[in-house]
């Protein structure tokens, strides 16, 4: 009780300082001010660059702890896929090829879907040609290119459930992939950003046909399904990318290719049969060639961000130091003055713990205050940084101030109030009971 009640009148000792000198303590607090400032802005920055870093890995490449299975090529290695996970929760098949959206007999702006900030810039196109002792090189293929016209390249997946949950896509217009009811013979499709910029950019027909330009594959004699474009979404890929539900894809790829398309799984760490299971249909051959991958994003870059962040948090302790140095300047003044109502307060018995708790105080409150209104201005200039500044940066629209950068500030307030309160605090002990009699 009785050190409860000295910290109590050293807390109220110090209130009342504080308030008659409220301009000395305004000067102190905004030296202060940008130090602490500095140190929430850091913290805030350090965060929410992690977060968004993480968004844009785990639209690519999935969130932490999901599990990746490469599926190699082959016969029956997209039947196997599609039945091992066929009405599965915690597992999403996906099968990607080429496709080309536009007019027919034409070579797309884009060949092999390449970002549309590359188009009309491809060469001519290659072949490639071995020699009988295993020696292979590219040449310009011999055959002349169709013209150029209204037509993109995408690169067209077949997924057999909502990918979502393994790969948050922001859906930015219309809906996501509806997977009720019956596959429809006009494949629905959700674009990506790149792939949406295309059909705003080309006068692009709703005509497409399976297949890739640069390889030849795209046969104009194949039916040409009609495509409808459902939505549109963000999925941090630069290559034009349209999703489409599987079984619709299906029905339109040739058998002839079925073979040689691209499979991925995306599973969650709980969905251990997925492996056996597809295993025992893909056989001994195939079934020995799985990859398995977790994905571990956040233990990958952390070294990184951890790095940048120290840097930064040097820069703002040199600038926290200065706002240091100007509490300890007016708290040595301020002690200079003080000297008599010390010393008085030591010759009725005022103890030299207390005497030093009551300066520490002033510091503290003082540090304290000052880091309650650093927060509330980094928590202002957020949202204000949003609303300005949203519309061209969506990393910045509804984003929530971090609760690490306020308690950073007012750990940074902290110790700014007890370093710079220190010396003046012994000092304040130390003044002898003699000096009363100045006055």
């Amino acid at each position: 009780m009785a050190l409860s009640g000295r910290l109590r009148s050293a807390l109220v000792i110090g209130g009342q300082g504080i308030r008659a000198r409220k301009l000395r303590t305004f000067l102190s607090m905004i030296s202060l001010f940008l130090g602490v400032l500095a140190v929430i802005a850091v913290q805030a920055g350090s965060v929410l660059a992690n977060r968004a870093l993480l968004e844009d890995i785990e639209m690519i490449e999935g969130k932490d702890g999901t599990v990746v299975v490469s599926v190699p090529s082959g016969e029956g290695a997209a039947t196997a896929v599609l039945d091992t996970v066929r009405d599965r929760q915690d597992a999403v098949g996906m099968l990607s090829t080429a496709a080309i959206i536009g007019e027919p007999g034409l070579t797309p702006v884009n060949p092999g879907g390449m970002p549309l900030r590359y188009a009309d810039q491809a060469g001519p196109p290659m072949q490639t040609i071995c020699t009988p002792q295993g020696f292979c090189y590219a040449e310009p293929s011999s055959e002349k290119p169709l013209p150029r016209g209204n037509a993109v390249e995408v690169q067209l997946v077949g997924i057999t459930g909502d990918i979502r949950q393994f790969r948050p896509f922001h859906t930015e217009a219309g809906s996501w992939v509806d997977f009720a009811g019956d596959p429809s013979m006009s494949p629905r499709l959700v674009l990506n950003r790149e792939a949406a910029l295309a059909f705003t950019q080309y006068q692009l027909p709703a005509e497409m046909r399976i297949g890739s330009a640069y390889g030849g594959s795209a046969d104009p004699g194949s039916p040409h399904p009609t495509p409808r474009v459902i939505g549109t979404v963000h999925d941090g890929n630069m290559q034009p990318t349209a999703y489409v539900r599987a079984d619709e894809l299906l029905n339109w790829l040739p058998a002839s290719s079925m073979g040689s398309q691209s499979m991925t799984i995306l599973m969650s760490p709980s969905a251990v049969t997925v492996g056996p299971t597809l295993r025992s249909k893909l056989g001994p051959d195939l079934g020995n060639q799985l990859y398995f991958r977790t994905i571990d994003s956040r233990e990958r870059i952390g070294s990184q961000l951890d790095l940048m962040r120290w840097i930064f948090y040097a820069m703002a302790a040199l600038v926290l130091l200065i706002g240091v140095a100007g509490i300890l300047n007016v708290g040595l003044a301020t002690i200079g003055e003080r000297v008599e109502e010390l010393a008085l307060r030591r010759a009725v018995g005022t103890p030299r713990l207390l005497l030093a708790g009551i300066v520490l105080a002033e510091t503290l409150l003082t540090g304290l205050l000052t880091a309650a209104a650093a927060v509330v201005t980094g928590i202002v200039g957020l949202q204000a940084a949003g609303y300005f500044f949203g519309d061209s940066r969506p990393s910045l629209q509804n984003v929530a101030f971090p609760w690490e950068a306020g308690v950073a500030g007012v750990v940074a307030g902290l110790i700014a109030g007890v370093l710079g309160g220190l010396f003046p605090a012994i000092r304040a002990a130390r003044i002898p009971i003699a000096t009363v009699m100045r006055a």
